[in-house]
C-alpha cells in the first residue's frame, strides 16, 4: 500500500548531511584542469592563493575526495534555515490535471531568499579561519549578493559587491538588503576598477555581465591587502558546497519510498543544477540508478544548447583562469533580461563534462514562456518563484503535461531554489504584456566564439 505523502516533507536537524558530495570523485572523464592565464599550465593551489582562500583551493582541485566534513561553524549556521522542505505539488497537480507526481525542493525559506546562502556561509567561514579582513564577489541578480553579506555580517568580514547594472537598477531591494548586512554595493561595470574602465570605454552604455563583474571583484580583491575573492557558481567547491540541497532531497524521498523519474534545475553557471543533481549524477555514475535530468537554461544565454565545448576566459577582461567549458565566449554580453542569475557566458567545468558525456539533457527556454509558468505556478501552489527557478518549472509544466497526455504517472522532482519577492518589476513588466526576449542569432554567436583562445594544447 502506497503511504500518504505529506504536502510537506520535513527532514529532522539531525538529518542534515554532515558532510559535502564531490560527484568528481565518481566522474571516470574528469573535468580538465584550470589553466593559468599568463603560462596556460594547469593551476596550482599557490596559483590560486593570492586569489581564494586556502583551504577552498585544496577543495577546488581535488579530483578524489568523495566527502568533504562540513565544519561545525558551518553546520550550526545551516540550522537557521536547514533542512529545508521537499513539497509534493498537489495544488499543481490539480491545476494541470495531470497524473504526474510533482515535487519541488524549496531553498528560499531564508532571509537571502535562495539556495545561494549553502555556499556563501562556507566561503565567509574559510575566509574569517584564514584570517582575511574582507571579500569581494559579484553579483548577477543579487541573490549571491545579498547571500553573501549575510554570511559575511555573521563572520565580521567586510564584504565588497560588484552587481551587474541590470540588475542594480531592476533590483533596488535586493540591493538594499545587501546594505543592511552591511557590504558595499557597485554597480558594475564601474570606474572604480582599470578592468571596469576599460569594459566602459570599449562597450559604452552597456548594462553589464557577470562577466564584466567577476572581472572587476577580482581586480579588487588582489589589490588590497587582507582580502579574497570568492565566486558565487561555476567553481567546483561552490557544486560541493550545494550538494546538500542533493543530499537532503535524497533522505527526502527515501523516507517515503519515492523514485524520481525526471530531475529538473536551472543552470546558469552551475550552483543550482549541480547542487541539486550532483548526488543523483554519482548514483548513476556508479551504476546505482538511472535517472532522465533535465537542466534549463534561458534561450537569450544558451551556453549549453550553443555554446562550445572548449576553454575560454572565465571572465570579460581575460583576467581569470581559463577554464574548459560550454561557452558562448568571454566577450559574449547577454541581453538585460530578468533571469540575471543565469547569465553567466559559460558553465562548471563539472557540469560541462557529464554534460559532454550524455549525462543529462539541456533545454534553453524563452523569458514570456518562463513567466508564464511562474505565475501558473504561484497560483497553484502559492509561493511566488525566481525568474531563475521559474525555468526549471516551465520544464516541468511541459513534463507533467507530456503525462496527462500519455496517462503515465511519473514523478518529477525540480529545485525551487529562490523566491521572486524582489524580482517585482519583472513580474510587473509580464503582467503589463511588455516583457520582451532578445534571442541571439546563430551569427551573432558564432562571431563571439571566433574570439576564443587559440590553444595548442
Amino acid at each position: 500500500m502506497e503511504k500518504k505523502i505529506p504536502y510537506k516533507i520535513y527532514l529532522e536537524e539531525n538529518e542534515i548531511p554532515k558532510q559535502w558530495y564531490n560527484v568528481r570523485a565518481d566522474m571516470k572523464n574528469k573535468p580538465a584542469p584550470l589553466l593559468n592565464p599568463a603560462t596556460l599550465q594547469p593551476l596550482t593551489v599557490e596559483d590560486l592563493n593570492p586569489i581564494f582562500c586556502e583551504e577552498l583551493n585544496k577543495m577546488e582541485l581535488d579530483n578524489d575526495t568523495r566527502y568533504f566534513d562540513i565544519p561545525t561553524e558551518v553546520l550550526d549556521f545551516y540550522k537557521m534555515y536547514r533542512p529545508s522542505p521537499l513539497v509534493r505539488a498537489y495544488f499543481l497537480e490539480k491545476a494541470l490535471d495531470t497524473p504526474a507526481k510533482i515535487y519541488y525542493k524549496f531553498e528560499g525559506n531564508n532571509t537571502s531568499g535562495s539556495h545561494k546562502l549553502n555556499s556563501a556561509i562556507a566561503q565567509a567561514y574559510y575566509a574569517k579561519k584564514q584570517g582575511l579582513k574582507g571579500i569581494t564577489t559579484e553579483t548577477g541578480a543579487g541573490q549571491w549578493g545579498t547571500a553573501l553579506s549575510m554570511a559575511c555580517a555573521y563572520f565580521g568580514l567586510d564584504c565588497k559587491v560588484f552587481m551587474v547594472k541590470c540588475s542594480y537598477e531592476q533590483k533596488p531591494f535586493r540591493r538594499e538588503v545587501m546594505r543592511t548586512f552591511g557590504a558595499n554595493v557597485t554597480p558594475s561595470p564601474s570606474n572604480t576598477t582599470a578592468v571596469g574602465r576599460k569594459i566602459l570605454e570599449e562597450h559604452p552604455g552597456t548594462t553589464g555581465s557577470l562577466g564584466c563583474a567577476i572581472s572587476e571583484a577580482v581586480e579588487a580583491a588582489v589589490t588590497k591587502e587582507g582580502y579574497r575573492y570568492v565566486l558565487g557558481s561555476v567553481l567546483n567547491q561552490v557544486l560541493i558546497h550545494q550538494s546538500i540541497i542533493g543530499q537532503e532531497v535524497q533522505t527526502a524521498l527515501k523516507k517515503y519510498d519515492i523514485k524520481p523519474d525526471i530531475l529538473i534545475a536551472c543552470t546558469g553557471g552551475g550552483s543550482n543544477l549541480g547542487g541539486f543533481a550532483a548526488p543523483f549524477m554519482g548514483e548513476m555514475l556508479r551504476g546505482e540508478a538511472d535517472y532522465k535530468i533535465i537542466a534549463v537554461e534561458p534561450a537569450s544565454c544558451p551556453s549549453f544548447t550553443k555554446g562550445k565545448f572548449a576553454y575560454d576566459f572565465c571572465d570579460t577582461g581575460r583576467i581569470c583562469p581559463l577554464a574548459k567549458m560550454y561557452t558562448l565566449g568571454s566577450q559574449f554580453i547577454p541581453s538585460a533580461n530578468h533571469a540575471g542569475g543565469l547569465r553567466f557566458h559559460g558553465m562548471s567545468t563539472i557540469l560541462s563534462q557529464l554534460y559532454h558525456d550524455g549525462l543529462f539533457e539541456c533545454r534553453a527556454v524563452e523569458q514570456n514562456d518562463v513567466f508564464k509558468a511562474a505565475v501558473t505556478f504561484a497560483r497553484a501552489e502559492g509561493t511566488l518563484p525566481a525568474p531563475e527557478s521559474s525555468h526549471a518549472i516551465k520544464v516541468a509544466i511541459d513534463e507533467a503535461l507530456k503525462c496527462k497526455e500519455s496517462g503515465e504517472a511519473k514523478t518529477i522532482v525540480f529545485n525551487l531554489s529562490g523566491t521572486g519577492y524582489f524580482d517585482l518589476v519583472a513580474y510587473e513588466k509580464y503582467n503589463s504584456g511588455v516583457l520582451t526576449d532578445e534571442i541571439p542569432s546563430d551569427e551573432t554567436i558564432a562571431g563571439y566564439l571566433s574570439q576564443l583562445p587559440k590553444l595548442d594544447l
